[in-house]
C-alpha cells in the first residue's frame, strides 16, 4: 500500500546523502506511523501528527519522540510536497541526564568477566580509544596501526574520518583476538560462524548486557559508557579540551563540553569562594 511512498522517500534521503541508518529509521518510523493513521498519505493531516505523536508520548522518552518528529517532518516536505508548522506540530523539551561513568576499577573488573577475546578487544577499543560502537564494528585490519599506534576511523557518526589513539593494552588483546579468529585481514571484528560478515552492533550490545550482569554492575551500562569513561579520565589526567574533542570526532565543541560536568576532579577541585580568603577574590 505504501511502496510507492517508501520508494520515494529513499530517493529523496538517498540525494541528501544521508547515511544508510537514518534511511532505516525513517523508514520504520514513517511505517509506523502511516499503519497508525491507515489513511492515504495525500489524505493526512496535521492534526493525524499531533494525535500519532500525543500517542506515542505514552510509551518513549521525549528524544525518540524527536525523531519520530524530524522523520514525519522531513516525509511532509520532501515525499508528500506539504506544508510544515512547528507551532502546530512543535518539538518537545527533553530531559538531560547525564550518562553514567565508570572509574577505572570497575572497567577492569567488567574486562575480567568477558569470556570472549573479540568482545574483549571491542570493549577495550571503546574504551581505549573512545571510539562509538558503530565505529568499531566497522573497522578493517588496515585500520589499526602498529607503528603509529592509531585508530583511523572511516564510519563515524559525523561523517568525518579522524585517527584516534590506539593503547598498548588494546594492541596487545587485539593481536591475541586476530590470532584466535584466523588473522582476518578485511573486516576486524567478523562473526564466529559467519567470517566474511562483521559484528553487529546489537550482538556487542548483548553480551555487554550479559557481562555486566555476570560482574555484578548493577549501573545502567552501554557500549557508550566506555567511550564517555575514555573522554572523562582523560580530561580528568589533564588533557586538553580541544584535544579530546577530536579524538572523539566532535564537530560542536557542546558535545564534548558533558564531560566537564562528568569529571570529578574538574568540578570537585574547585574551591568555593565561601572558603577563600579575602585577599584571593579579585574584582
Amino acid at each position: 500500500m505504501y511502496e510507492e511512498y517508501i520508494k520515494q522517500l529513499h530517493i529523496e534521503a538517498k540525494l541528501r546523502n544521508l547515511a544508510d541508518s537514518s534511511i532505516k529509521t525513517y523508514t520504520d518510523f514513517i511505517l509506523r506511523f502511516l499503519e497508525y493513521t491507515g489513511k492515504d498519505p495525500q489524505d493526512i493531516s496535521a492534526q493525524d501528527v499531533r494525535a500519532f505523536l500525543l500517542f506515542k508520548q505514552e510509551t518513549i522518552a521525549a528524544t525518540t519522540l524527536n525523531h519520530y518528529n524530524s522523520a514525519i517532518h522531513f516525509f511532509f516536505r520532501r515525499v508528500l510536497h506539504k506544508p510544515w508548522d512547528d507551532d502546530v506540530i512543535p518539538r518537545m523539551k527533553e530531559d538531560y541526564h547525564l550518562p553514567t561513568i565508570l572509574s577505572l576499577e570497575e572497567i577492569n573488573h567488567l574486562l575480567e568477566y568477558v569470556d570472549d577475546i573479540k568482545y574483549k578487544a571491542i570493549f577495550s577499543l571503546l574504551y581505549g580509544s573512545g571510539l562509538r560502537v558503530s565505529e568499531a564494528v566497522y573497522l578493517d585490519y588496515c585500520d589499526i596501526s602498529r607503528t603509529n599506534m592509531t585508530v583511523h576511523v572511516r564510519k563515524s557518526k559525523s561523517r568525518i574520518d579522524r585517527y584516534t589513539i590506539l593503547s598498548q593494552k588494546s594492541l596487545d588483546i587485539l593481536t591475541e583476538y586476530w590470532f584466535a579468529y584466523n588473522k582476518p585481514m578485511e573486516a576486524l571484528f567478523i562473526q564466529k560462524n559467519k567470517p566474511h560478515n562483521r559484528i553487529t552492533q546489537s550482538a556487542v550490545q548483548q553480551y555487554l548486557r550479559n557481562t555486566c550482569k555476570k560482574a555484578g554492575i548493577s549501573k545502567h551500562i552501554s557500549p557508550h559508557t566506555l567511550r564517555h569513561a575514555f573522554a572523562t579520565h582523560l580530561l580528568e589526567n589533564g588533557v586538553e579540551f580541544r584535544y579530546i574533542q577530536t579524538l572523539l570526532g566532535h564537530r560542536d565543541p557542546k558535545s564534548t563540553e558533558v564531560y566537564l560536568h562528568l569529571s570529578n576532579k574538574t568540578v570537585l577541585g574547585i574551591t568555593s569562594p565561601f572558603d577563600m580568603e579575602a585577599g584571593d577574590i579579585h574584582g
